[in-house]
């Protein structure tokens, strides 16, 4: 039978509890010297930090992407939810692209064809409606689908910069009339979007220019930072795409949003800060039982933007 260990009875004597303790004490291994000495460099990291946002900093502000940043899934497939349900396109043309905003959902990252698709489509069936009626029903559109769908936790970081007196803007593929729409939703100061051809208040179909995507945001938001007397090392940007590396790159202050693998990886590789809003995200890699893949493949399928015209 085994012996019980020795205690200290609470009734012993100071001096000979801290013997007791002292005779027992485990020798630190090299694992828990390093545990050790990281814990106290980051709390003296934590106190010499300075304050961030810094507050009353005129030439700062912080520029946030929109899609998977701060609000889940891709606005431009949440528009076209909208106008399916305002009978712009047909039921049958819902199928071809169903399956993009389930992927979208579950991997939580862009792809550039389904992008490209979507963006094409959507030029295609705004032809010929006005612009003020588009504003009037993205703004219903937004309360239908985007609303419940912004990351508190990122909403939280833009309310940080807005508290400090910091300007703050969306910096989107996404139509600018949707991101404007976005933008003043939640308060922010404004929205860089893409921009589609309009004569007359009516839509031609035609971008100006090329989509608000990768290397166009950086130089979207250099133009910007010009033009409000901005200091780009004095600014944040939030994003959760690799696909936005060039805009990170630009400002002090780049944090990795809800990232993708890739810009994960490039992240940590250049100390940049990271934040991941995404419960459940650890079940998606692990994997998704087949009767949830299924219903978030139907889910995918009723909330996708199906708007590519087939080409006859």
């Amino acid at each position: 039978m085994a012996r019980p260990r020795p205690s200290a009875p609470d009734s012993a004597p100071a001096g000979a509890r801290r013997a007791w303790f002292t005779a027992r004490k485990q020798v630190p291994t090299e694992r828990s010297e390093l545990a050790g000495q990281a814990s106290a460099q980051a709390a003296r990291e934590a106190v010499a930090e300075p304050e961030f946002p810094a507050p009353g900093d005129p030439k700062a502000a912080a520029f946030f992407d929109l899609d998977n940043t701060v609000m889940q899934g891709a606005a431009i497939f949440h528009l076209g939810r909208g106008l399916y349900k305002r009978k712009f396109f047909r039921k049958r043309e819902l199928a071809k692209f169903a399956w993009q905003q389930a992927y979208f959902r579950l991997a939580g990252a862009e792809n550039a064809g389904h992008m490209a698709d979507a963006r094409d489509s959507a030029l295609s069936i705004v032809a010929g409606h006005r612009v003020a009626e588009l504003m009037e029903i993205g703004e219903e559109i937004y309360d239908e689908y985007m609303a419940g769908r912004i990351w508190p936790g990122t909403r939280a970081l833009a309310q940080a910069h807005l508290d400090a007196g910091q300007r703050v803007w969306l910096v989107t593929a996404a139509p600018v009339e949707t991101a404007t729409i976005i933008a003043r939703r939640l308060g922010l100061t404004g929205a860089l979007g893409t921009v589609a051809e309009s004569v007359g208040g009516v839509y031609t179909g035609r971008l100006v220019g090329e989509p608000l995507h990768g290397p166009a945001k950086a130089a979207a938001v250099e133009a910007l930072a010009a033009a409000e007397d901005l200091d780009l090392e004095r600014c944040a940007a939030y994003s959760d795409s690799a696909n936005d590396i060039p805009l990170l790159s630009l400002v002090g202050y780049p944090y990795a949003i809800n990232p993708d693998r890739a810009l994960r990886a490039h992240a940590r590789e250049m100390g940049w800060r990271l934040r991941d809003y995404r419960t459940g995200r650890k079940a998606v890699r692990v994997g998704v039982p087949a009767a949830a893949g299924a219903g978030a493949v139907a889910g995918g399928a009723v909330a996708a933007l199906a708007i590519q015209r087939r080409r006859r």
